[in-house]
């Protein structure tokens, strides 16, 4: 989190924490129980400018109201503790979406450098939560052809593109991808494989890895999961000649847009979901501007061209604080 925030030049640090379950197990009542327990026990250790909240993997912005509220029983009303919240409750417009959102800019500029675009491309995405379904729904929109779609529930293929809204509405209703009439069923582990021009995996770690990246047939695989690709897997998928755009540019559009909420929430003052995706573009942009001359200085790929721009950044702040050794 501290590199991703860097690279995409957020005046944020980074951390993680979170609770040891599984919440498809719980009720929503003992959902809220628990994590107003755990805001208890951290409600000291957060703050407006001390350390911010956003939503991750098992929770939403219903998780984040509950956190607002048990907050506010010690703090008083600060909307600004937690981000991805309710529109209701302070949240930014364009919150929910804004990943995944992020997950197709990236991908857009990525793909302008080698003068292709969505059109008559091939997508496979491993992980249909948030990030890749909106992901999903907005390649959809522009043109591009998702040919396998994957979750904890199944795996959907259709070499002739996959109705991503009616595959929405079926999740919706079914809470499985399985039974889908519009393609056919496959092997969960068969989508990181399957033929596409590129792969975006959108769910846990370490899901590429020695024993099945000599397997991947994508050209381009952007990293919508944070560390989706461990060590000897990357070193493999570059011989290959495979360019990864790394997860700590191309899945920061959640942390960029929750920036915005944070203002946003300071400054009392929302925005349009017109102007914070306008906004995110905008960011976006100018990061993966800042990696492509990091890569050309020092010769590198798209990896180490993002981890040195963020490690630069956050030596060169700590230099100027005077915390030399």
């Amino acid at each position: 989190m501290t590199w991703k925030t860097a690279v995409a030049n957020l005046p944020y640090g980074g951390a993680k924490g979170g609770i040891g379950c599984n919440p498809r197990e719980l009720t929503v009542s003992e959902l809220q129980r628990v994590t107003r327990v755990f805001t208890q026990k951290i409600h000291d250790l957060i703050g407006i400018h001390r350390d911010v909240p956003a939503p991750d993997m098992g929770t939403n912005s219903q998780t984040m109201a509950w956190i607002l509220d048990e907050y506010s029983k010690f703090h008083g009303y600060s909307p600004a503790v937690v981000t991805g919240k309710p529109i209701e409750l302070g949240g930014s417009l364009g919150r929910e979406a804004a990943t995944g959102l992020g997950v197709v800019f990236a991908t857009e500029f990525l793909l302008d450098e080698y003068g292709m675009s969505f059109a008559n491309m091939k997508f496979a995405i491993q992980g249909f939560g948030n990030v890749g379904s909106w992901a999903a729904s907005f390649i959809h929109q522009k043109g591009g052809k998702v040919v396998a779609v994957s979750d904890i529930t199944g795996a959907v293929k259709n070499p002739n593109g996959i109705d991503i809204p009616a595959l929405l509405k079926h999740k919706e209703k079914a809470d499985s991808l399985k039974d889908f009439e519009g393609g056919d069923a496959m092997d969960l582990n068969d989508v990181l494989v399957h033929e596409c021009d590129v792969l975006i995996p959108c769910a846990l770690g370490g899901v590429l890895n020695k024993e099945n990246a000599a397997d991947v047939k994508a050209k381009f695989i952007i990293e919508a999961a944070n560390h989706p690709t461990d060590p000897e897997a990357d070193e493999i998928l570059s011989r290959k000649g495979v360019t990864i755009l790394p997860d700590i540019y191309a899945n920061s559009g959640g942390v960029t847009v929750s920036y915005f909420e944070w203002v946003q929430n300071i400054q009392g003052f929302m925005w349009e979901e017109e102007k914070v995706n306008y906004e995110l573009k905008r960011y976006m942009k100018r990061a993966f501007n800042d990696i492509k001359a990091m890569c050309h200085t020092h010769n590198c790929n798209l990896r180490m061209g993002a981890f040195t721009l963020g490690v630069n950044k956050v030596a060169r702040a700590t230099v100027l604080r005077g915390w030399e050794a």
